[in-house]
């Protein structure tokens, strides 16, 4: 992979939110991100867990500036149904960026093996077939960052 493509961007503030026991149903889903953005909360990350029965886990990030606008939406949401919350703030997002990352093995590999050689408490991932994006505790940014530099530079 060429460095000359290869951009890494960070970002900070970050909080995790994780709904446990959702509606396998892309209907509950489509209907949560819609209350969100009604809320005027922007979403980046989004993993969905595999269904177990007729249940799933959906997690996603927001700006910790909007945690008060999602702890009332949660609220809500958990006053009518079984779902649990989990929120974690004050996390960062590590992308590494390139466009040749389609057609390069081995890229998730260095990542992951420059995260595991600081002992980095990853709290999701996502990735496309051009990037990989790792919400790392701020506790574990600077030498993540510093490990994944070291292998993709």
């Amino acid at each position: 992979m060429a460095a000359n493509h290869l951009r890494i961007n960070t970002n900070s503030e970050i909080t995790l939110v994780t709904l446990q026991h959702c509606p396998s149903d892309p209907d509950f889903l489509a209907n949560v991100f819609v209350n969100i953005a009604g809320l005027g909360v922007n979403v980046d990350m989004i993993s969905l867990s595999p269904n177990h029965g007729s249940n799933a886990t959906v997690s996603f990030t927001i700006n910790d500036e909007d945690l008060g606008k999602i702890l009332k939406f949660t609220s809500a949401l958990q006053e009518k149904s079984t779902i649990k919350t989990i929120v974690s703030s004050g996390n960062c997002k590590i992308n590494v960026y390139d466009e040749n990352m389609v057609n390069t093995p081995g890229v998730a590999a260095k990542v992951f093996s420059a995260a595991s050689s600081v002992n980095t408490d990853i709290r999701i991932v996502t990735t496309s077939d051009v990037d990989i994006s790792l919400l790392v505790t701020e506790a574990d940014f600077e030498t993540t960052l510093e490990a994944i530099q070291k292998v993709i530079f």
